[in-house]
């Protein structure tokens, strides 16, 4: 069952929300500020967050902020649900990493279709990675260990991109690709990029 977690400091929003995608089949959490969110994905990782822009304390464009600066939750989809309808604000929202951005009044059904093709396409890039490393006959015992973000990681490294452009494909920092190699270098006991991707593909 999919995890959502949906932060709006509307509550009667969140309510009508909350009923309508457990009657779909998800499993939801529901915070009115940013602060208590971040509190409880320390807990548990959500699949899919759906977030209001306009709130006090920490507003939508901070809460994303924090999340791509954070290795565990740099790769959740972000869904902006908002009454900000303007293209500067849309824009400025798909430039921090969002996945959608849908503005308030809002029909249910399509916030639905844009949660179910959110999962369907991370479904498919992950069947397109096992395939891409399949064909190089990857060795697979180290393969199975790797997270899903460091399998993407390598998935670019292979591929000859550099961290930079890295950071710049998966809309993160420079220093989090830098932790990722590094780990992904701890894990396969190799010292450099090419001893890395060497093991990887013998």
């Amino acid at each position: 069952m999919k995890k959502l977690v949906i932060v709006d400091d509307d509550k009667k929003l969140i309510s009508l929300l909350s009923f309508y995608f457990l009657k779909e089949g998800f499993n939801v959490s529901f915070f009115d500020n940013v602060p208590a969110a971040l509190v409880s994905l320390k807990q548990e990782k959500p699949d899919l967050i759906i977030t209001d822009i306009m709130m006090k304390s920490l507003n939508g464009y901070d809460f994303i902020k924090l999340l791509k600066l954070d290795m565990l939750f740099l790769d959740i989809p972000v869904i902006f649900l908002t009454a900000k309808g303007l293209t500067e604000d849309r824009i400025k929202g798909y430039n921090l990493g969002c996945h959608a951005y849908l503005t308030k009044p809002f029909n249910p059904k399509e916030l639905l279709a844009i949660i179910r093709s959110i999962f369907e396409n991370i479904k498919l890039y992950k069947n397109n990675q096992v395939s891409f490393f399949s064909k190089k006959k990857l060795n697979h015992d180290i393969f199975n260990l790797l997270t899903y973000r460091e399998k993407t990681i390598l998935n670019l490294l292979v591929k000859g991109y550099m961290n930079k452009e890295i950071a710049i494909n998966l809309n993160t920092s420079l220093r989090n690709v830098e932790k990722y190699v590094s780990r992904l270098l701890s894990k396969t006991q190799t010292r450099n990029r090419t001893e890395l991707v060497k093991v990887l593909l013998e």
